[in-house]
């Protein structure tokens, strides 16, 4: 029997659509708690790129940069150039919020110089997610296009890498974010009501990542409840 696909997608709005919209509330409550702790200074005015670069003694990294990148909310630390790269407001900004994320970034850093074991398992399956990533939707409509179903499953097969590299991805993250909490901590960095203000920040930045992975499930269950039993 040929394969059949029903173009009213019932899975789609039962699982995948309430997880977008409480994804896109938890981008909503970050955009909002960055916005509420960015115009909150620190008492020590400490800048971004001086917290981070308190992490990075505090780690004993002597091999990392600090640099300012445009944009907003785009800090991140690049491994391969060993930099960890700061938005202006972030950089330059001596609030609660810009202090939490650029210890968070220096803790992605610290990381690195530890070796530590779950972000060498997340760039060790990089590669492989990349490529399922950027195959699977293809796959999946050359497979229904030609009613062929074992090219439907493998283009599942390859849609589920993004939910296993979304979820190597989250301890790194919480880890990033307890390392920043730690030094911020242990050298004073903020007050006690400060501190609370970046742990608030960085928890919400983590659910997002927790979001895309749920996103990603949801896909993930959608597509095999879509296709299992498909044949008539």
């Amino acid at each position: 029997m040929p394969f059949v696909y029903n173009l009213f997608d019932y899975y789609y709005i039962v699982l995948v659509l309430p997880v977008i919209i409480a994804s896109l509330i938890i981008q909503f409550r970050l955009k909002s708690t960055y916005a509420k702790y960015s115009k909150i200074g620190n008492a020590r005015r400490i800048t971004g790129a001086q917290a981070a670069y308190m992490v990075l003694q505090y780690y004993g990294i002597t091999d990392v940069n600090i640099m300012r990148i445009g944009g907003n909310l785009s800090d991140c630390y690049d491994p391969t150039q060993k930099v960890i790269k700061l938005s202006e407001d972030v950089f330059n900004g001596s609030s609660v919020a810009a202090v939490g994320i650029a210890c968070h970034e220096a803790g992605h850093a610290a990381q690195h110089a530890e070796n530590y074991a779950p972000i060498k398992f997340r760039n060790l399956i990089l590669p492989v997610c990349n490529i399922g990533s950027a195959l699977s939707i293809p796959l999946l409509i050359a497979g229904v296009i030609f009613s062929f179903e074992p090219l439907v499953w493998i283009g599942i097969g390859f849609f589920a890498f993004t939910a296993v590299f979304q979820l190597a991805t989250l301890p790194v993250e919480f880890n990033a974010s307890r390392r920043a909490i730690n030094v911020i901590q242990s050298n004073n960095l903020l007050t006690f009501e400060e501190k609370a203000g970046a742990q608030k920040v960085l928890k919400m930045a983590a659910m997002t990542y927790v979001a895309a992975l749920a996103v990603s499930l949801a896909q993930l269950l959608r597509l095999i409840l879509r296709f299992t039993g498909r044949r008539r």
